[in-house]
């Protein structure tokens, strides 16, 4: 190894590093334990080549002349992983908030021209380079909550033409994005209000049209589909997705946010993950918890619509893995809040820190297929956040009023 190229970071009260942590289930509050005096030992690719004690590592590898940030004391941890937002997009939806708060229903706010057909029309009216520069803003907002991976999607354009738009200013801001971007296409939204055919002849409009282009731009890997009563049914879900499939598209699904079936189609299909879940009942958790597909909860959606939150308690006691997503999005999600989401979904369901920074952390990897990120060990990308706190436990405890001083991205800071 060549030592000449050496970080040492530190030192740190504690080092919450998250590497002997199971992927699946529930996580005893124990199994937490810091390391004190901590450093992070980092090479010049930016990888993680040991976290442990300070001192230790001043000792072993200061002879070879490292460079050595000295920090206050602090405690810190790996960043955070927003595996599911929608913060490409463009206009405003309060008019869909106040109207909730007035009473009406999602499906109501749907049929009066709001919901997503109102973030369409904005999208569809926005230029490519509006769209790159709404995005840039949502995401330093993240890099200073301590997210340092990020997925965001598509689905505000609904048509060939609008979706590659879309997808091509995703792409555009990840070039000069100091974090890592997760492309994901959800043109399987809903059917568009002005498409002149069925929910099936639109989802082969999709396969047909659109998925081509997306593979010779590479503009992403992954598919994302709504299935509920208000967009498509299970049925029509299954379908879509097995052919996106067999073109190589991984998958993930929009499932059971108000009525249970699309976890179903995400385990039949090996689907990385299964978003929302807050209507999924017994059956539905036992199925997830069977399955390597994660199971993600999008408190911010909760929040926004004043509906329950997704069964994260059980379904850890079940044995799934559970991630928790912002799901920041105009609509239904705009708080764009991750920690202050992660913290009250805790209180709810009660969840102690190390199933919730495993929910943000490498558990929400997974449901990206990410191997390398979420942890504090040896070979992960150094990618980690400090807070001015001396236990780990404060940061939870506030509940998201507290953010991290300084944000790592492979070992670059950030803030």
């Amino acid at each position: 190894m060549n030592y000449k190229n050496l970080t040492i970071y530190g030192p740190f009260v504690q080092a919450i590093t998250l590497e002997d942590l199971p992927d699946k289930g529930a996580i005893a509050m124990e199994a937490i334990v810091p390391i004190k005096n901590a450093g992070i030992l980092v090479d010049e690719k930016g990888k993680v080549v040991e976290c442990g004690i300070y001192s230790h590592l001043v000792d072993s590898y200061y002879a070879s002349a490292p460079k050595i940030k000295s920090m206050h004391p602090q405690v810190v941890l790996p960043g955070f992983i927003d595996s599911h937002t929608h913060i490409c997009f463009a206009g405003s939806r309060a008019n869909d908030f106040e109207m909730r708060n007035s009473g009406k229903s999602y499906l109501d706010i749907a049929a009066s021209g709001g919901g997503i057909w109102s973030s369409v029309q904005h999208v569809r009216n926005a230029t490519e380079e509006q769209l790159v520069q709404n995005l840039n803003e949502n995401i330093k907002n993240c890099i200073s909550q301590g997210i340092t991976c990020i997925e965001v999607k598509s689905g505000y354009g609904l048509s060939v033409v609008e979706e590659v738009k879309m997808l091509r200013a995703i792409k555009k801001a990840q070039e000069n994005c100091p974090i890592k971007i997760v492309p994901t296409c959800l043109a399987a939204h809903l059917k568009p209000k002005d498409f002149d055919g069925s929910n099936a002849e639109y989802l082969t409009y999709i396969v047909n049209e659109l998925l081509p282009i997306i593979k010779e731009e590479n503009l992403s890997d992954r598919i994302d589909i709504f299935i509920e009563k208000s967009a498509f049914s299970p049925e029509e879900g299954l379908n879509y997705v097995l052919q996106a499939k067999n073109l190589g598209f991984k998958i993930t699904v929009h499932a059971d946010q108000f009525t249970p079936g699309g976890s179903r189609v995400a385990v039949e299909v090996g689907a990385l993950s299964a978003d929302h879940l807050e209507a999924s009942g017994e059956e539905e958790i036992q199925v997830l918890a069977t399955s390597e597909t994660v199971a993600t909860a999008l408190p911010g959606a909760s929040l926004g619509l004043g509906e329950s939150f997704t069964p994260a308690r059980k379904l850890l006691d079940a044995g799934a893995c559970l991630a928790i997503a912002s799901d920041w999005n105009p609509g239904s999600a705009p708080m764009g809040q991750l920690l202050t989401q992660a913290s009250i979904l805790a209180t709810y369901e009660k969840l102690n820190a190390a199933e919730v920074f495993s929910g943000l952390c490498f558990r929400a990897a997974k449901a990206l297929d990410i191997k390398n990120k979420g942890k504090l060990s040896a070979g992960f990308d150094a990618d980690f956040q400090v807070y001015d706190v001396e236990d780990y436990r404060e940061i939870l405890y506030h509940q998201g009023s507290i953010r991290p001083t300084q944000v790592y991205s492979k070992g670059i800071s950030l803030v």
